[in-house]
């Protein structure tokens, strides 16, 4: 089957039906797109359903009849440009690969500065023995 645009009146005075609607109609496969117009009452719906089964059970929310059914074409599409070919290297010529070392030097880790104080806490400690407090 092709898309439909199918226009339903719906009699619809109240937010709580307006929303069953919507949740109804959404609730069938196929359908791909729904909008209300709110003042005159009318929905469109767009997609692969049978109208005559929508209808159905909008009745048993509120009055419902269809006003128009159309078949949606599809878009038409563009012919697409052909792009220019690659060209695709020649085989005879050599290929420059590039050169990996497996041990790379890297000199940033050789003017790190590490200042280490070997004695600095163990003399803390030595001096004051119980300056360790747990509260």
């Amino acid at each position: 089957m092709a898309a439909k645009k199918s226009v339903l009146q719906l009699s619809v005075h109240e937010e709580r039906i307006r929303k069953k609607v919507f949740v109804t109609v959404s609730k069938f496969p196929g359908v791909t797109s729904i909008t209300m117009d709110d003042k005159t009452g009318k929905m469109t719906v767009v997609g692969d359903v049978d109208v005559s089964v929508i209808v159905i059970k909008l009745r048993k929310i509120c009055n419902t009849e269809i006003v128009s059914v159309e078949v949606v074409k599809p878009p038409e599409k563009k012919p697409e440009e052909k792009k220019p070919e690659e060209k695709k290297p020649d085989p005879l010529k050599p290929v420059a690969y590039p050169v990996y070392h497996p041990y790379q030097y890297y000199p940033s880790y050789a003017t790190n500065s590490y200042y280490h104080q070997p004695y600095a806490t163990s003399k803390v400690v030595m001096d004051e023995p119980n300056s360790c407090v747990i509260m």
